[in-house]
């Protein structure tokens, strides 16, 4: 069996590895079906027990009771980026907290629905953090307040949710969705790409509260219809069978390894590792957000000049560590340690980067 190496990128990202080896025993025929879940039937019993199975767990791990839908669409979170407010920006206007790229490309998709309200960036300082309570200018009579909960590219997160009253929260969780327990009931609808922290490209998890789906507009398109996805249960056409199985397992790991708490101590350790190498390397390795900011998804971090990241990027491949080249819209060094990354890899991530600091300080 191929060695594998430390998958460091930020989406599609490291996924568990029983879950892998699951998949992998049973990939050319599922037990007592006889074909592999690539084949079989969307419509078909044995999909039905793995699609159960994926909601069940997605339900337990958030907390989520009856009163949200859990769906599973294609599209991934771009779709829904304009999707959502489609469906749920009911009057037509919305705030949006912009902290990052991807927030920036849910404001220009919703305002194709509505009038947007950015109430609040930190587009100045190249997102280098998130913004605070108080800098918040938020409408009251909104449709909904939206932000994203962890920005990849900048390696920013927000610790907690923003305050917005009675107004529904939108949240696109794609990169750190289940890494630590959350208060769902905060939350008007999350929505988050499989392939950073739950499953393979393809399927994005959208939960949203029922309730909120009686703004859904009527003689919207069959496949933008959020409420239509909702009453099929996600089966209107056919859904990523694969994508759905995947993620069945994978919800199933983080069950049986603790749950989303364990989950935040293993992250809250990773990202910790990494920081401290960072801040104890003398300034040779900048860290671009602010520390009260840092993502424990994303770490990202800067050397003195481009060639030197270049170098580092290259010298870290042939040690085995993948995917550290920083996104290149900012350039440095990206370090993605989701769920699934394991702690010794970024043992020893740490330790190249004291060695790689000794050889060329």
């Amino acid at each position: 069996m191929e060695n594998r190496i430390y998958n460091f990128s930020a989406g599609p990202a490291v996924l568990p590895e029983p879950s892998l080896k699951e998949a992998q025993e049973n990939l050319m025929a599922l037990p007592g079906v006889g074909m592999s879940v690539m084949e079989i039937s969307h419509r078909s019993k044995t999909f039905d027990e793995i699609h159960a199975t994926a909601k069940s767990n997605f339900r337990k791990l958030l907390g989520a009771g009856d009163d949200y839908e859990i769906l599973f669409l294609q599209g991934g979170a771009s779709l829904q980026f304009y999707m959502l407010p489609l469906n749920l920006m009911t009057p037509k206007k919305a705030d949006y907290i912009v902290t990052g790229s991807w927030s920036k490309k849910a404001v220009k998709e919703a305002k194709r629905v509505g009038e947007v309200n950015v109430a609040a960036t930190t587009e100045e300082g190249v997102f280098n953090r998130v913004p605070k309570q108080d800098e918040l200018t938020l409408d009251p009579e909104a449709a909904f307040v939206h932000f994203t909960s962890n920005n990849t590219i900048y390696g920013t997160q927000f610790t907690a949710e923003p305050e917005t009253g009675d107004v529904p929260l939108l949240c696109d969780a794609s990169s750190d969705i289940f890494h630590k327990p959350i208060d769902v009931n905060k939350y008007g609808a999350i929505y988050a790409g499989a392939q950073k922290n739950i499953g393979p490209s393809g399927v994005c998890a959208v939960v949203v509260r029922k309730d909120l789906l009686e703004r859904v507009p009527e003689n919207l398109p069959s496949m933008l219809d959020l409420k239509l996805m909702a009453e099929k249960d996600s089966l209107y056409n056919t859904p990523n069978v694969w994508g759905i199985y995947i993620i069945s397992l994978t919800t199933k790991w983080l069950l049986e390894n603790g749950g989303l708490s364990e989950m935040e101590k293993r992250n809250n350790e990773k990202a910790g590792i990494l920081y401290d190498a960072i801040d104890g390397s003398g300034g040779y390795y900048k860290g671009h957000a602010e520390k009260e900011s840092r993502s424990v998804m994303n770490v990202t971090w800067n050397l003195a000049n481009a060639d030197l990241e270049k170098k580092f990027v290259a010298e870290a491949a042939e040690s085995g560590f993948s995917g550290l080249k920083g996104h290149r819209s900012v350039g440095g060094v990206r370090a993605s340690v989701y769920n699934a990354f394991p702690k010794k890899g970024v043992e020893e991530l740490a330790s190249f980067m004291k060695e790689f600091q000794r050889k060329n300080g």
